[in-house]
């Protein structure tokens, strides 16, 4: 017989999933790591009376906050010894396979601000998710982190000074993002050199994660110059395998992959401000592709 608590602790659970994925990943910048802590997660909540606890979001949310710190703190040992710089693993926002609850998802969360909230010490970041993108009153964040509230609220204070230092200057919108990254990807494709020219800042930055398994650069490139030797250099190698390239949209934004024959080579983000690219950020490394349709 069916016991009626444990449906009940389960249906709880699945009304919480999609929250708990979205916390870990913007904790751990990785959708892969999430689904695995999340799946944690559920094994503890499922030896536990769900019916004597007054709060399960903010029970759930505390033990996914728990388990994916530990997480991070593993990951970034390993982290010390990556090839190359590391960012954050992309999600579509039109996954074709159990698509729904994974495209909310990837439009609650821009690659920008993944990026930024990898700058964050661990506790800045996870007190910043709870307080600040799930609402936690100070109290809950503190049980959640182990800190008093004084040291919780410096913790959110320090984590929004220093994410709203690396907002862009100018916020462009949809369309307008769209349309300079589809400058951005015929020049680049077609060899323009008076295209990139006049689409990059002069002061652009790229930076590639290819995680020592594909060709990328082992530091953020700065200037046009050395960006447009660097995408001209790579892409134009006579042993490059051919890629087609379509703009596809990718954590709620315009984002270019590029595809070959063996399946997906790349994805590429890029920045806008004042109608041209500030910084492209490309994830080349297969291992963080999967979740790319």
């Amino acid at each position: 017989m069916n016991d009626p608590r444990s449906n009940d602790a389960a249906a709880t659970f699945e009304d919480h999933r999609r929250l708990l994925v979205g916390a870990a990943y913007r904790l751990l910048g990785s959708h892969s790591d999430a689904e695995d802590v999340v799946q944690e997660v559920w094994i503890r909540w499922s030896t536990v009376d769900a019916s004597t606890i007054d709060e399960p979001r903010a029970y759930l949310l505390t033990i996914t906050t728990r388990l994916a710190l530990n997480r991070l703190r593993q990951l970034r040992t390993r982290r010390e010894s990556y090839v190359g710089p590391w960012l954050p693993e992309p999600v579509s926002s039109d996954p074709r396979d159990d698509g729904a609850a994974a495209a909310e998802l990837a439009d609650d969360v821009s690659m920008a601000m993944l990026i930024v909230l990898e700058s964050l010490s661990p506790l800045e970041r996870a007190a910043f998710v709870l307080a600040d993108v799930f609402g936690m009153p100070s109290g809950e964040v503190a049980g959640a982190l182990d800190r008093s509230p004084a040291a919780v609220r410096q913790l959110v204070h320090r984590a929004r000074s220093h994410i709203e230092a690396r907002q862009p200057r100018t916020v462009v919108d949809t369309a307008r993002h769209r349309e300079v990254t589809e400058r951005f990807l015929a020049a680049a494709t077609n060899g323009d050199l008076a295209g990139l020219v006049a689409v990059l800042s002069p002061d652009v930055t790229l930076v590639t994660d290819g995680g020592g398994v594909r060709r990328a650069a082992l530091r953020p490139i700065h200037s046009a110059d050395k960006v447009i030797r660097w995408l001209f250099g790579v892409m134009g190698r006579r042993d490059a395998e051919p890629v087609t390239a379509r703009l596809q949209v990718v954590n709620g934004e315009t984002a270019v992959v590029l595809d070959t024959a063996e399946g997906i080579d790349s994805v590429w983000f890029v920045t806008v401000e004042d109608d041209r690219v500030s910084e492209v950020h490309a994830i080349r490394n297969p291992d963080k592709l999967g979740a790319i349709t």
